[in-house]
């Protein structure tokens, strides 16, 4: 009983062809690109563009997000290859079992459960701010008590409920609407790029990378400081070349979403070839598009008076251009709608892997007889998030969601190198190139990366490993269907005999 127990690949694709489990294969390669750039560019490039320009790096933000993408192009590398390797619902869960054993697959299911659920909510409260925004520039005022910052955001909570029935009526109907809107959304990009272009004045890119400024900390320790500061007493600084380090570490998170593209493999017309075309495609866009929204911005409006709640709209409403300013608000309640219905898709394909693997409850995972999806599943995550949203200040959790993020990163590049020296057998549409050397350089700049997350969230994130563990320990070890074999075909056993996987006791043989 083994806690690094694999799941073979074998096991993994034959599960999918078992009926009661079964999901519909409808996405091609553009489905799955789409899918990526919709819930990547969301509230990163509305927001955190300008946040990091004005407070890290100043009009070097662009040099931050090429050594973002750099930085994440590697791990979407290492996903490209596991998700074309291993073509079934669950993204880095799914790759781990396979690759590192029961107890990692267990750990980084967990630590995406809290970044979808908890990115979900963050993102649906950042479009009630936006939708306020909106409403306020049209004269609407909406009652502060059920507003965003509230007592109830009510605006929230009806956005995850009215997903919530899309991404149970199924993925291909929701993956409509999301076409709809990342076009409009990226309507609205292309916008601000080319109408942008006119206002740009050349002296707001002097200096291009402002001298370095230490950052005032509170003496002793700080909760909300770096652990890689309180680990090394180094003093944190702004902008300058330390400045566009710490720019591409927060900018990083803008790129998040692109792993959510794996978990839609079981439902992939043709995994081997459109996973590592939707993933990598996805990243190249976002990055083209990011980089040149910050020349722009930067251009526009001087660093220090960029706004870093709503830097997009109101660079045009420093010029004086009232009436973009209310287009640019418009295209990012589209735009955040997507990533809220991209990350509670992925949620609710993520459990559904996790429980048909009876790490929970089985029963869950059962998919509608008519639209073949895991509508009890679904349910569950839409109250989850709703309440969430709606009722909690979730501002100071945000930060778990990188966190949760990032540590799946460094077990999926680890897990490539592992997959390969244990399967070199297997058939890989996509290979990882240079390896070892870029899954580990992956997996050493995510990690990095973690560092600089504060030390409350390093708290937090520990206190959340802890309840998975109690959790698995006192259920999912026992009843997991490595250990009791339930529902398991004379297939499956055929590769455990031929040592795929672990063997079973001989009364279930």
């Amino acid at each position: 009983m083994s806690l690094l127990r694999t799941k073979s690949i074998e096991q993994s694709i034959a599960d999918t062809d078992e009926p009661e489990y079964q999901l519909k294969k409808s996405l091609g390669a553009l489905d799955l690109t789409v899918f990526g750039v919709g819930v990547v560019i969301g509230a990163g490039i509305f927001t955190l563009t300008g946040r990091a320009a004005h407070s890290v790096a100043g009009p070097s933000i662009v040099v931050s997000f090429i050594i973002a993408a750099i930085c994440c192009a590697l791990a979407a590398m290492c996903y490209a290859e596991f998700a074309s390797t291993v073509p079934v619902s669950g993204s880095a869960y799914t790759f781990s079992y396979a690759a590192l054993g029961e107890i990692f697959a267990w750990i980084i299911g967990w630590d995406l459960i809290l970044e979808m659920f908890l990115g979900a909510s963050v993102v649906a409260q950042g479009w009630s701010a936006y939708l306020g925004a909106f409403l306020g520039k049209l004269g609407i005022t909406l009652p502060a008590a059920i507003s965003y910052g509230g007592t109830v955001d009510l605006p929230a909570i009806l956005l995850v409920l009215v997903l919530g029935v899309l991404v149970t009526v199924g993925i291909k109907e929701s993956l409509r609407v999301n076409l709809a809107l990342v076009g409009v959304k990226l309507f609205i990009v292309l916008f601000v790029i080319v109408a942008g272009i006119g206002f740009i004045n050349p002296a707001n890119y002097t200096p291009f990378v402002p001298p370095a400024v230490p950052t005032a900390a509170a003496s002793g320790f700080s909760w909300t400081q770096p652990l890689l500061q309180f680990l090394t007493g180094a003093a944190p600084s702004s902008f300058g070349v330390g400045g566009i380090l710490a720019g591409a570490a927060l900018v990083f998170f803008a790129y998040i979403g692109f792993d959510v593209v794996a978990t839609t493999a079981e439902e992939t017309k043709n995994p081997q070839r459109d996973l590592p075309i939707g993933i990598i495609a996805s990243l190249a866009i976002c990055t083209v598009l990011y980089c040149a929204v910050a020349l722009v911005v930067t251009g526009m409006v001087p660093y220090d008076k960029l706004d870093p709640s709503a830097a997009l709209a109101n660079a045009f409403a420093y010029h004086g251009q009232a009436w973009m300013a209310t287009l640019i608000s418009a295209g990012a309640v589209a735009g955040l709608t997507t990533v809220v219905l991209t990350l509670m898709i992925g949620a609710t394909r993520l459990i559904f892997a996790m429980c048909r693997d009876a790490l929970l409850p089985m029963g869950l995972a059962k998919v509608h007889p008519t639209y073949r999806t895991p509508w009890l599943i679904t349910v569950i995550v839409t109250v989850v998030v709703a309440l969430v949203a709606g009722l909690t200040p979730v501002g100071v959790l945000e930060e778990m969601v990188n966190i949760g993020t990032l540590s799946a990163f460094v077990l999926v590049s680890i897990g490539v190198v592992v997959l390969r020296r244990r399967r070199p057998d297997l058939k890989r549409a996509f290979t990882v190139p240079f390896s070892p050397v870029v899954p580990i350089l992956s997996a050493l700049i995510c990690g990095y990366l973690m560092l600089n997350l504060s030390v409350e969230t390093w708290l937090r994130f520990l206190v959340w490993l802890v309840i998975g563990f109690l959790i698995y320990f006192s259920y999912s070890r026992w009843h997991a269907r490595l250990e009791t074999g339930v529902g398991i075909r004379p297939d499956m056993l055929e590769a455990m005999k031929v040592g795929h996987a672990p063997h079973l006791p001989d009364d279930l043989h």
